[in-house]
């Protein structure tokens, strides 16, 4: 099995979609785990608030077919395959590790380079896998959160109400 992080974003209708998301992810992962999710402002464009959060799974499924389940999650809440990088999203699925896999290959680099660098990757991707081992860098996800400028990046927890298909909330 491998553990695979994938950070979660949406800025139109952001806990609508955020939660279409889930339940798509969850049908393939059935145990999804996430994080809190945050409001923060949106990076690269002048626009809505983005709600982000993190998602952590273990799966047996190659890296391709994890990011076919990504795409299919991303096109039921409406997001066109093609729109342009700095824009609203309804929602945008990134995988941050797949396990302690290391490539640079068109359209996947591991692990995402902005997951060190983006505080609603790496605090969320922190508190559901702190131990994990960041595979380039050799230090957990807990130890980068804490050495993170975490008072330069503010963020505001928000309330999304969301419960696994089939668990108890």
């Amino acid at each position: 099995m491998t553990q695979v992080l994938v950070a979660a974003g949406s800025n139109v209708e952001p806990l609508a979609n955020l939660r279409r998301a889930l339940d798509s992810l969850a049908a393939h992962y059935p145990a999804l785990r996430r994080s809190t999710a945050y409001r923060n402002r949106a990076v690269g464009f002048e626009g809505e608030d983005f709600i982000n959060l993190v998602v952590g799974f273990d799966t047996d499924d190659d890296v391709r077919a994890v990011i076919e389940h990504l795409h299919e999650a991303e096109t039921l809440c409406g997001r066109a395959r093609h729109a342009p990088k700095w824009a609203p999203r309804s929602m945008d699925l990134d995988i941050l590790l797949f396990g302690d896999r290391v490539c640079d290959e068109p359209g996947l680099v591991l692990p995402r380079p902005d997951l060190v660098r983006r505080a609603y990757m790496l605090g969320p991707a922190a508190e559901i896998a702190p131990d994990t081992v960041h595979p380039t860098l050799g230090v957990t996800l807990a130890e980068l959160w804490r050495n993170f400028a975490q008072d330069e990046h503010p963020m505001t927890a928000v309330e999304l109400e969301w419960t696994a298909p089939g668990r108890m909330p």
